[in-house]
């Protein structure tokens, strides 16, 4: 290859398009495939890769749960979760029934003390309810949570008890 006067590399190839047809064009370090189908098929060679090692530890008898974060073709990411096969069945149980009792037994949020729907600007307490903008306070709606034995752990934690060995003296 010859260099120009400005000092670039002249480059002889014609743009390759990609080879899944996308439209876009492709690069040899991409095996002739655009970013995004590149993108794609590594995702794919991923999430096989996991498939395969999670029937080969359900064959084995491994009982391993795993969670592997895998990056989504749209930005996001997905996490994927291997565990064995009858763990999934009790999991899809138990996730349809709360769904149908949130939806039959709970109408909108109200405050606790007064009934007065508080929508989406209801404030929840530590104690496990939710209220008003009157009510909100601990000393408003007699909050049954423990706020002095809670700050006082936290400050036991943050402030671990540091004694010195006594020397001897000589």
């Amino acid at each position: 290859m010859e260099k120009n006067d400005t000092g670039c590399q002249a480059t002889l190839e014609a743009p390759i398009l990609c080879v899944n047809n996308c439209g876009f064009f492709g690069t040899p370090a991409t095996m002739n495939m655009c970013s995004k189908c590149h993108k794609d098929m590594i995702l794919k060679q991923e999430e096989a890769k996991l498939a395969a090692s999670s029937i080969e530890s359900i064959v084995n008898g491994q009982n391993i749960n795993k969670t592997t974060v895998l990056p989504n073709s749209a930005g996001s990411e997905v996490a994927l979760s291997t565990q064995p096969s009858s763990a999934p069945q009790v999991q899809a149980e138990s996730s349809e029934k709360p769904k149908e009792v949130q939806g039959q037994g709970q109408g909108p949020s109200r405050c606790t003390t007064c009934r007065k729907r508080v929508g989406l600007t209801g404030f929840s307490c530590r104690c496990g309810h939710v209220f008003c903008s009157v009510h909100r306070y601990s000393d408003k709606h007699d909050c049954q949570f423990d706020y002095r034995a809670t700050a006082k752990d936290a400050i036991a934690k943050a402030n671990p008890v540091v004694k010195a060995e006594k020397l001897d003296k000589i």
